[in-house]
C-alpha cells in the first residue's frame, strides 16, 4: 500500500484508514510506538498497562471498598 503525508498544521500526518485500523485492533485512543528500523517507519501499539504495583494497589483498593458487599452477594 503507498501512502502519502497530508498536511496537519505546522506538522505532516500519515492517515490510517478505519479498516486498517480496525485489523490491527486500535482506535483513535490507542497510544502508538513509533521507532526507525534502518529506513523503515515502524508503528505499534505502545505497551502502557498499569504494570504489577499499580494492579495490586488497585485490588487492594477494590477489596477494601466492595470487599464486605461481594462475600453477601456469594452467601
Amino acid at each position: 500500500m503507498i501512502k502519502t503525508l497530508k498536511s496537519h498544521g505546522n506538522s505532516m500526518a500519515l492517515v490510517i484508514e478505519k479498516p486498517m485500523m480496525e485489523a490491527f485492533g486500535i482506535t483513535e485512543e490507542t497510544p502508538l510506538q513509533v521507532t526507525v528500523n534502518g529506513n523503515a517507519l515502524v508503528v505499534t501499539p505502545a505497551n502502557v498497562g498499569v504494570g504489577p504495583e499499580r494492579m495490586k494497589a488497585i485490588t487492594k483498593e477494590l477489596r477494601k471498598r466492595y470487599g464486605p458487599m461481594l462475600r453477601r452477594l456469594a452467601d
